[in-house]
C-alpha cells in the first residue's frame, strides 16, 4: 500500500501506524495520514514520528488512500462512517479496531443500506491501561490474537490484504464469526473490566481510605480499571446483552463461593481455588 488514513490516532491506532513503520524495509514508501478533531493531538501523533501527516479535511485525509482504518470509540462509528463515505469508492478498503463486531456490523449496514464488501470488521486482542498517541507501540501486536469478522460477501483479496498488515506486525490472525467473538471478548476482556470497575466502585463507596491498605495484588488486580472510560462506556452500550449475560453468570459463581465459606466447606474451597490456580497456569504456560 502506498497511503493509509487512520481515523483516531490514539493507543491502537498509533500502534498499528508505529508497527507498519517498523515493519517496512528502506525501499517501501508508505504514507500514513491521521485524521480527527482534535489538531494539538494530530501534531502530537506528527512530532513524535506515528504519522507522516495529518488533516483535518476528510477528503484531503483520504485522497488517495487504500485503507481506512478506525480507530475511535465504537459510538462515534455512524458519524465517522457517514462522514467518509461520499469520499471512498468500492476499492478503499475500510476497516476498524472495535471491540464489540456485531454492533459495528449493523452501523456499517445503516450507513450504506448493506454490508459493503470492502468492508472488513476486526479486533486486535491487546491493549495497555494507558489511552492516548503518546502511549503507543510498535510492537503492541506482536504475538497478539487479531480477529477478523468478515461477513459472508466480503472481498477475499481485501480479506487477505487486511490478514497480511496484521501479520507484518507479528499478529496471529483468526477468522471468526462476530457472534461468536462478541460472547468470546464479553467473557475474556469486558467481564473483567466490569470486576475492576466495580471492585473499585465498591471500595470508594464503602470506605475510601480502604485504598490506603491495598498492596501488590491489589494492584494487579485493579490495573485495567485505570483503562479509558469512554471506551468501555461505549463496548458496555454495543455488547450489552452478552456482558450482562456473563455478569449474570460470575455473580452465580460468587454466589456459590460465598455459599462455600458461609458454611465452612474447606475442602470444596480449597479445591475451587485449585481448580482455578491449574487452569490459569496452564494458559499461561501455554
Amino acid at each position: 500500500m502506498n497511503k493509509i488514513c487512520i481515523v483516531g490516532v490514539g493507543l491502537i491506532g498509533g500502534s498499528f501506524a508505529l508497527g507498519l513503520k517498523n515493519s517496512l524495509n528502506k525501499s517501501q514508501q508508505l504514507h500514513i495520514v491521521g485524521f480527527g478533531r482534535n489538531e494539538a493531538h494530530l501534531q502530537q501523533a506528527q512530532e513524535l514520528g506515528v504519522i507522516d501527516a495529518y488533516s483535518l479535511d476528510i477528503a484531503k485525509a483520504l485522497s488517495g488512500a487504500e485503507l481506512v482504518l478506525i480507530a475511535t470509540p465504537v459510538n462515534s462509528f455512524k458519524g465517522i462512517l457517514e462522514m467518509i463515505k461520499p469520499h471512498i469508492n468500492e476499492n478503499t478498503i475500510v476497516s476498524d479496531v472495535g471491540s464489540t463486531k456485531g454492533s459495528v456490523i449493523a452501523i456499517v449496514k445503516e450507513v450504506f443500506g448493506e454490508m459493503p464488501e470492502n468492508f472488513i470488521p476486526a479486533h486486535p486482542i491487546a491493549g495497555k491501561e494507558q489511552s492516548g498517541v503518546q502511549a503507543a507501540d510498535g510492537a503492541l501486536f506482536n504475538n497478539k490474537r487479531i480477529i477478523l469478522t468478515p461477513t459472508d460477501n466480503a472481498n477475499m483479496q481485501m480479506i487477505a490484504r487486511i490478514r497480511e498488515l496484521w501479520e507484518a506486525l507479528g499478529a496471529k490472525v483468526e477468522i471468526m464469526s462476530d457472534k461468536t467473538h462478541d460472547d468470546l471478548l464479553a467473557m475474556t476482556s469486558h467481564l473483567p473490566h466490569m470486576l475492576a470497575f466495580s471492585l473499585m466502585d465498591y471500595l470508594i463507596s464503602s470506605d475510601a481510605n480502604a485504598l490506603d491498605y491495598a498492596a501488590g495484588g491489589f494492584k494487579d488486580f485493579s490495573r485495567i480499571a485505570s483503562s479509558d472510560a469512554v471506551m468501555w462506556r461505549d463496548i458496555c452500550l454495543n455488547n450489552s446483552e452478552e456482558i450482562v449475560r456473563h455478569i449474570e453468570g460470575f455473580t452465580k459463581s460468587l454466589d456459590k463461593l460465598s455459599r462455600l465459606i458461609k458454611d465452612g466447606k474447606a475442602q470444596e474451597i480449597e479445591q475451587l481455588f485449585l481448580n482455578a490456580k491449574i487452569a490459569r497456569d496452564d494458559w499461561l504456560n501455554d
